[in-house]
C-alpha cells in the first residue's frame, strides 16, 4: 500500500517535469534532470519510462499531422517547379531591363554629377555670401572709422571702435584681417587723443590771447545794464526825493535827463549786437576733448592737465605790466583779461560736468582776488591824478558787478575801493590845495565891484550872500568879500560832486555816502583851506589892508558852511538833525584863520612900528628940545590913523585889540629906546624932546583912532612912559621914593631899575657936559641929593632881585 501510494505520488511529478522540458530552454534543462535524480533512487527508471511513453505520444502527432499536411505539400512542390520556368524568364526580362537602364541613365548620372558639382558650388557660395555679410558690416564700419578720421570726427570715431571691438570683431575674430584691424585701434585711438590734446592747447591759447576780447564785452554789457538801472535811479531821486537848493534843481534834473536819454539809445543801438562767449569763443575743443578722453577713460588725466594750464595761464594773465597805473588803458586792459579768463571758467563750470567744479574756479577766483588786491594797492598808489584814481575805481566797480554777476565773491574788492577812497581823497585835496592857492595868488583883496543887476545876479548865484542893505543899494556898488569868497565856495562845492563821484556804485546807504562826503569836506576844510590860509597870511607880501580883507573873507565863508551842510543834504536826502551825521568844522576853521590872520595883523603892524622906530635920530646930548614932535613920530601916527580907518570894516573887538596892541607895542618900544644900554648919556634936552613924542601919542590915544574904548584906557598904553618921564620932567624924587610900593603911589608905574638907568645915563651926561656945574657951584647939596638917589634906586633894585 505504501509502495503503492509513493508510485501515485510521483508520475505527477515526473509530468511537471517533462512539462518543464518541453517549455524550458535547452540550457535550463540541466538543474530540472537533476531534480530527477535527486529523488527515490528508482525515480528515474520511472521517469525514462514516462518519457518513453511521451516520446510514443509525440511521435503519433507528428504522424497525423504529417500525413494530414502531406497533400498540401505535394501540391505546394508542384506549382514551383511551374514557376520556375516562368522565373527563369522573369530574370531574362530584368537583366535586359537593367542593362538598358543602365545605358539610358549614364547621360541622367552625367547631369546628376553636374548638378551635385553645382549644388556644392551653391553652397559655397552661399557660405562666402553669409560669411562675407558677416564681415562686411565690420568693413563697413571700419571704413566708417577711416572717414570719421579724416573728417576729424573724433569722438564718433572712438564711438565707432568701441562698436568694432564689443560688436563686430567677435563675429570674425578667426579672420586674419580682423586681427590686423583691431592692432590698428589702440594707433588710432593715441592719435585722436593726440589730436585732441593738440586742439585743446591751440584753444587755450586762443582764449589766452583773446581773454581781453571776452572781458571787454562782458564788461561792456554790465556797465550797460549798470548805467541803465543809475540812470533811472538818479531820474527818480530828482523827481521824488526831497527838495533840492533851488540853484542846483533844474541843472541836476536836467543832467539826470540827459544821460538816462544818452543811455536808452546806446542800449537801443546795442541791444542787437549783443554778444555772448559762445560768439566770441569757439568751445568745441573742449568739448571733443573731454568727450574723447571721457570715452578711453582717462577724463581725470584731461582734468587735471586743463586746471594746470589755465592756472598757469592764470598767474600770467594776474601780472600785471610795469606801466599799468600810468594810463587808464594799462588798468582796463588787466581787468579786461581778467574777466575773460573768469568768463571761460564759468561757463566751462555750468557747461561741462566735473571738468572744473565750483570749489575749483572758487579756489582760483580767491588766489586771483588776493593777487588782484596786491597789484591794485602796489600800483594804486603810484596814481597822483584823482582823475585816473576815479577811472581806476569806476573799472573796479564795473570789474566788480561783471565777476558778481558770474557769481563770484566780490566784498573783498569793495572793502578795497574803500582803501582807495582814502588815497581818492588826498589825491583830491593836493588837487584842491593847488586850486586854492591859485585862487589866493590871483586875488587882489579888495572887495568885488558890481556895476549892475546881472553882476549882481552871477556873484550871488555862485555864493550865498544875503544883505539887505546892500541889495538896496543903488549900482555901482561892492561886495564886501573879494573875489576869492564866491570862487573857495564854488571849488568846494565841486570838491563835494568830485568826492560823491567815488562813493557812487559802491553799494552803501545814503547815510554812509553822507557821512564820506561830510568827513572828506571836513578834510578839506581843516587840512587843506586852513592850511592855505594859513600859509598866505604868512606870506612876507600881504600887507595889512590884505590881511583885513582876509578877515573878511573868513567872516564870510564861515557864514556860508550852512549852505554847504544843506548842499551836501540835498545831495544825500540825509538830514542835519540825524543823530549820527558828522557836522563840518568850517567854523572851527574859517576862525581859527581869522585869528591868525589877526595875530599876524597885530606882528605886522607892531614890525610896521618898529621900521618908523627904528628912524628916530633923537640927539641924546641936546641941551633943550625943538619945541615939537619928531618927524617919523608924527608919521608913525599918521600911518596909524590911516590904517584903523581900514580897520572900521573889521569886528569891533579886532580893531581894538590891534589899537591897543600897536600903542603898547609903541610905548614898549620908546622904552626900550630911552633904555637901551647901548645909549650912555641923555640929555635932560633930549628927554624933553622925548617927552613931546610921548605927549602926541597920547593925544593920539585920547584921539579914539578906533571907536568903542572907554575913557582913557588907551591912553593908559603909555602910562609907564608918561610916570617915568614925569619923574624926571618934575624931579620929585622925593615923592616917588616915599611912596615907593603903596598902592596909591603917583609913580607907581615906574620901576626903580628904569629910573636908576636913566637916571645914570643923565648923571654920566651931566659930567661930560657940565650941566650940573650951576648945582655944584649954588647947591653942592643937590648933587649930594642925586647921589642919594641914586643909592636909594639901587638898594630897590637889589632888594627886588632878593625878593625875587
Amino acid at each position: 500500500m505504501a509502495e503503492g501510494g509513493e508510485a501515485l505520488g510521483t508520475v505527477p511529478e515526473h509530468e511537471r517535469i517533462l512539462q518543464e522540458i518541453e517549455s524550458t530552454e535547452t540550457a535550463c534543462v540541466g538543474p530540472t534532470l537533476r531534480s530527477v535524480y535527486d529523488d527515490q533512487p528508482n525515480a528515474h527508471m520511472k521517469f525514462m519510462e514516462k518519457l518513453d511513453a511521451c516520446i510514443r505520444n509525440h511521435d503519433k502527432e507528428i504522424e497525423k499531422m504529417c500525413n494530414f499536411h502531406h497533400q498540401g505539400f505535394v501540391d505546394a512542390i508542384t506549382e514551383l517547379l511551374k514557376v520556375r520556368a516562368d522565373a527563369e524568364k522573369l530574370k531574362v526580362q530584368v537583366t535586359d531591363t537593367n542593362r538598358r537602364f543602365q545605358e539610358a541613365g549614364k547621360e541622367v548620372i552625367v547631369q546628376t554629377e553636374d548638378i551635385i558639382r553645382c549644388r556644392i558650388q551653391q553652397r559655397n557660395i552661399t557660405t562666402v555670401v553669409e560669411k562675407l555679410q558677416l564681415c562686411l558690416p565690420v568693413l563697413e564700419m571700419y571704413s566708417k572709422l577711416k572717414e570719421q578720421m579724416s573728417m576729424k570726427r573724433y569722438y564718433s570715431a572712438l564711438r565707432t571702435m568701441e562698436q568694432l571691438e564689443k560688436v563686430y570683431f567677435p563675429r570674425v575674430r578667426q579672420y586674419r584681417f580682423c586681427q590686423l584691424m583691431a592692432d590698428t585701434l589702440p594707433k588710432l585711438r593715441q592719435e585722436v587723443k593726440d589730436i585732441s590734446m593738440s586742439d585743446l592747447k591751440d584753444f587755450l591759447e586762443s582764449i589766452r590771447k583773446h581773454s581781453d576780447k571776452i572781458g571787454e564785452t562782458a564788461m561792456k554789457q554790465a556797465q550797460q545794464q549798470k548805467s541803465f538801472s543809475v540812470a533811472l535811479q538818479k531820474q527818480n531821486n530828482v523827481r521824488f526825493g526831497k527838495n533840492i537848493h533851488v540853484n542846483n534843481d533844474r541843472i541836476l534834473e536836467e543832467k539826470n535827463d540827459i544821460i538816462l536819454k544818452h543811455v536808452l539809445e546806446e542800449e537801443a543801438e546795442n541791444e542787437e549786437e549783443v554778444l555772448t562767449v559762445q560768439d566770441l569763443v569757439d568751445f568745441s575743443p573742449v568739448y571733443r576733448c573731454l568727450h574723447i578722453y571721457s570715452a578711453l577713460g582717462d577724463e581725470e588725466t584731461f582734468e587735471n592737465y586743463y586746471r594746470k594750464q589755465r592756472k598757469k595761464q592764470a598767474r600770467l594773465v594776474l601780472q600785471p605790466q610795469s606801466s599799468v597805473h600810468e594810463t587808464v588803458d594799462g588798468y582796463r586792459r588787466y581787468f579786461t583779461q581778467i574777466v575773460g579768463f573768469f568768463v571761460v571758467e564759468d561757463h566751462i563750470l555750468h557747461v561741462t560736468q566735473g571738468l572744473v567744479t565750483r570749489a575749483y574756479t572758487d579756489e582760483l577766483w580767491n588766489m586771483a582776488l588776493s593777487k588782484i588786491i596786491a597789484v591794485l594797492r602796489a600800483h594804486s598808489s603810484y596814481c597822483t591824478d584823482p582823475d585816473l584814481v576815479l577811472e581806476l575805481k569806476n573799472l573796479i566797480v564795473i570789474f566788480a558787478d561783471t565777476l558778481q554777476g558770474y557769481g563770484f565773491p566780490v566784498n573783498r574788492l569793495f572793502d578795497l575801493l574803500f582803501e582807495i577812497r582814502d588815497q581818492y581823497n588826498e589825491t583830491l585835496l593836493k588837487k584842491w590845495a593847488g586850486i586854492f592857492r591859485d585862487i589866493f595868488e590871483e586875488d587882489n583883496y579888495s572887495p568885488i565891484p558890481i556895476a549892475s543887476e546881472e553882476e549882481y545876479k552871477v556873484i550871488i548865484s555862485k555864493f550865498p550872500f544875503q544883505d539887505p542893505d546892500l541889495e538896496k543899494q543903488s549900482f555901482p556898488k561892492k561886495f564886501p568879500m573879494s573875489q576869492s569868497v564866491p570862487l573857495v565856495y564854488t571849488q568846494v562845492r565841486e570838491f563835494i560832486y568830485a568826492s560823491l563821484k567815488f562813493s557812487e556804485s559802491l553799494h552803501r546807504s545814503s547815510t554812509e555816502i553822507d557821512d564820506m562826503l561830510r568827513k572828506s569836506t571836513n578834510l578839506l576844510l581843516t587840512r587843506i583851506l586852513s592850511s592855505c590860509l594859513l600859509n598866505l597870511i604868512r606870506k612876507p607880501h600881504i600887507g595889512l589892508t590884505e590881511l583885513v580883507q582876509i578877515i573878511i573873507n573868513t567872516a564870510h565863508l564861515e557864514h556860508a558852511c550852512k549852505y554847504l551842510e544843506d548842499f551836501i543834504t540835498n545831495i544825500t536826502n540825509i538830514s542835519q538833525d540825524t543823530v549820527h551825521t558828522t557836522r563840518l568844522y568850517g567854523l572851527s576853521t574859517f576862525k581859527d584863520a581869522r585869528h591868525a590872520a589877526e595875530g599876524e595883523i597885530y606882528t605886522k603892524l607892531n614890525q610896521k612900528i618898529d621900521e618908523f622906530v627904528q628912524l628916530a635920530d633923537y640927539d641924546w646930548t641936546m641941551t633943550e628940545s625943538n619945541g615939537r614932535a619928531s618927524g617919523y613920530l608924527m608919521d608913525l601916527i599918521n600911518f596909524l590913523r590911516s590904517i584903523f580907518q581900514v580897520f572900521t570894516h573889521l569886528p569891533g573887538k579886532v580893531a581894538q585889540t590891534a589899537c591897543m596892541s600897536a600903542c603898547q607895542h609903541l610905548s614898549t618900544s620908546l622904552m626900550q629906546m630911552l633904555l637901551d644900554s647901548e645909549l650912555k648919556q641923555i640929555s635932560m634936552g633930549a628927554v624933553q624932546q622925548f617927552n613931546l613924542d610921548v605927549i602926541q601919542c597920547e593925544l593920539f590915544a585920547s584921539s579914539e583912532p578906533v571907536p568903542g574904548f572907554q575913557g582913557d584906557t588907551l591912553q593908559l598904553a603909555f602910562i609907564d612912559l608918561r610916570q617915568l618921564l614925569d619923574l624926571f620932567m618934575v624931579w620929585d624924587w622925593s615923592t616917588y621914593l616915599a611912596d615907593y610900593g603903596q598902592p596909591a603911589s603917583k609913580y607907581l608905574r615906574v620901576n626903580p631899575h628904569s629910573a636908576l638907568t636913566l637916571l645914570e645915563k643923565m648923571k654920566d651926561s651931566s659930567k661930560k657936559n657940565n650941566i650940573f656945574a650951576q648945582f655944584r657951584k649954588n647947591d653942592r647939596d643937590r648933587e649930594k641929593l642925586i647921589e642919594t638917589v641914586v643909592r636909594q634906586l639901587r638898594g630897590l633894585v637889589t632888594g627886588m632881585s632878593q625878593h625875587t
